[in-house]
Formats: C-alpha cells, sequence, structure tokens
C-alpha cells in the first residue's frame, strides 16, 4: 500500500479522484498548513504530490521541507515547471499521475 499526499486546490483535487485502488490510499491537503498537519499525523506518507501553479508548488515544497526535512520525495506535473527537490511526471490526470507515482516507488 502506497499513501500519496495530494496538496492542491480541494475543489479541482476532489474532482479528479480515481476510482479506488487498493494498492493506493490517497489524501488531501488543500494547502501548507493542511499538508503539514496530514503529514504529522500520517507518518506513513510515501509521497507528495504538488497540484499547484510553479510558484505556489515551490512555495509548498520549501515550506513543508522546513518542517520536515527528512520526510517523502515530492512529485508535481511538468506544467510546474522546474522546482528544486521535486521529481517532474508527465502531465496529465490525477489517476495516471498517482500510478507513475507507484511504479516510481515500487521496490
Amino acid at each position: 500500500m502506497i499513501t500519496l499526499l495530494v496538496v492542491g486546490p480541494r475543489d479541482s483535487v476532489g474532482a479528479a479522484l480515481p476510482e479506488p485502488d487498493p494498492s493506493v490510499e490517497i489524501l488531501i491537503a488543500s494547502d501548507l498548513e493542511d499538508a503539514l498537519e496530514k503529514l504529522a499525523r500520517n507518518r506513513r506518507v510515501d509521497a507528495v504530490l504538488l497540484l499547484e501553479g510553479p510558484a505556489e508548488a515551490a512555495a509548498l515544497a520549501r515550506g513543508i521541507r522546513e518542517e520536515d526535512p527528512a520526510g517523502p520525495p515530492f512529485f508535481a506535473p511538468q506544467s510546474a515547471g522546474a522546482i528544486s527537490g521535486v521529481l517532474a511526471l508527465p502531465d496529465g490526470p490525477l489517476p495516471m499521475l498517482a500510478a507513475e507515482i507507484a511504479r516510481r516507488l515500487e521496490p
């Protein structure tokens, strides 16, 4: 089981949630404060997917890393631009992004 924290506007992320996949659990956070709270309460989060614009995604990555330097890896669609410490994914819908992250995290 992979636990993925998706950070982005709740209305757009919630509407794009994939069908339940028994191998991926998705948590949703709407902003930095919400993401930090979810990470603090769910130490089993395996990856963070940033679904914000370039400036917002970079600020989220910095803010989370400041609070949790040894935290899970960050991913973002290529459309978010190059962000230090964030792995780029091909642009696509949330189900495809979640599947790609799960594939990359497989041992």
